[in-house]
């Protein structure tokens, strides 16, 4: 009992202490800010006011990276409303727990998937928390930080709270070793459990040949997961040389598209053959033409050239980003989600596409054992730079630039200052 009393008298100590929080702001069209935000409340939003959350936690945010997502906001190419507080992958530290949570304790360390889930509907319990019905009242599906998305405040900040935390963490079995591969794991919250959810539903596996649209970092988190899937060819196609090099560094093939020279002979040359096993949509919505059209928005581009290069019978997984809403697009139809897709095309060459949110859940315990017993490098594939979180908005210019990096913010100091250790 006394135990339990000096437990509680911390988490106390825990909540005086911590009343400040700040947070990258989405502030219109090009520019975020870090500014100082509310510090998080176990409570919920409700159309008839706030409610107590008991079954979620507050987290201080170790680390929370920044998503080519985000810049799709930033952009200006989503509705998101100014002042939303950004970011959806989230790793951090329990600090205070709602008295419904059983299996999580303050102290654990970490990860959130970017789906948020009840872990109750028809969909949760048939796995597919990316389309979980009861977080979100405008549609299903929900993430933190994100146009549409429920209105859960982000986690690009110092501290956050996760509802339904029994149901949606993922706790690290050891907390110093955790902390030694931080920067592989934070990557668990979305973009390695998306990249390989692309790469799984494209039906890789030993001996595949696959072709990977974007070389962004979902795009090199793809490429290193159908490595890790066995495939015997991987290639990556991008605009951005910087891009393509960090593809070669980890083994893959590029093709550069750019190029006045086809893609399908730009595949032949590699390959010996225009055609592939497997097709991978790592661009999304705000796709370029090839060739001379590079500099020009073609949204249906990845998808048709996928279409063109995937065998018949063969599959396009599509974790690339695709709106119902695009204010800024160039063409009239794509301002509300209609594309100009070769559809006849697909279904003459009998290929499944795969669309929607990655369920994280699905897949992030068994690619953080991965990790923990290095069958994979996915920070050194995806070049992660850690930065702290005023560094943020020069970050976000600098990604959308085309840095080939996956800039990782450390609010804390916290991550860094072990490093140095």
């Amino acid at each position: 009992q006394p135990v339990f009393k000096m437990a509680a008298l911390l988490r106390v100590s825990v909540r005086r202490l911590a009343t400040r929080n700040r947070g990258v702001v989405y502030m219109g069209p090009g520019k975020v800010e870090v500014q100082k935000i509310a510090y998080p409340k176990l409570e919920l939003d409700t159309p008839k006011g706030p409610r107590a959350c008991q079954h979620g936690v507050i987290l201080k945010v170790l680390t929370t990276n920044i998503c080519g997502s985000d810049q799709h906001m930033v952009r200006g190419r989503t509705t998101a409303p100014t002042g939303l507080v950004l970011g959806h992958e989230i790793t951090g530290e329990v600090v205070e727990c709602g008295r419904d949570v059983e299996y999580i304790r303050n102290g654990d360390v970490v990860s959130v998937p970017f789906n948020i889930a009840c872990g109750r509907c028809e969909n949760c319990r048939a796995g597919k928390t990316g389309i979980c019905l009861n977080v979100n009242p405008a549609r299903p599906g929900a993430a933190y930080g994100y146009v549409d998305m429920g209105g859960w405040i982000g986690g690009q900040a110092e501290y956050v709270m996760v509802p339904y935390a029994d149901f949606n963490l993922l706790r690290f079995p050891d907390r110093s070793q955790a902390l030694r591969k931080i920067s592989d794991l934070t990557l668990l919250s979305d973009i390695f459990p998306t990249g390989f959810h692309g790469a799984v539903t494209a039906g890789v596996g030993p001996g595949s040949t696959v072709y990977v649209a974007g070389a962004g970092p979902v795009g090199l988190a793809a490429a290193a997961s159908c490595q890790l899937l066995g495939a015997a060819v991987v290639i990556v196609g991008d605009l951005i040389p910087e891009r393509l090099a960090q593809a070669k560094s980890f083994g893959c093939a590029t093709v550069d598209l750019r190029s006045s020279v086809p893609l399908e002979a730009q595949l032949k040359n590699i390959l010996g053959s225009a055609e592939l096993d497997c097709g991978i949509d790592c661009v999304g919505f705000e796709a370029h033409g090839c060739g001379h059209d590079h500099k020009h928005e073609k949204p249906a581009q990845v998808l048709n050239d996928l279409m063109t290069v995937t065998r018949a019978g063969g599959a396009i997984g599509i974790p690339g980003l695709y709106v119902t809403e695009d204010p800024g697009a160039g063409e009239q139809a794509a301002k509300t989600g209609n594309l100009q897709l070769r559809l006849g095309l697909g279904w003459a060459k009998s290929l499944s596409f795969h669309t929607g949110q990655c369920p994280v859940l699905h897949y992030n315990k068994k690619l953080m054992m991965a990790i923990l017993h290095e069958r994979i490098d996915i920070a050194k594939a995806c070049n992660v730079k850690l930065i702290g979180l005023d560094e943020a908005p020069e970050a976000y210019k600098d990604f959308d630039r085309g840095a080939a990096v996956k800039y990782v913010i450390d609010p804390h100091g916290a991550v860094r200052g072990q490093a140095k250790k």
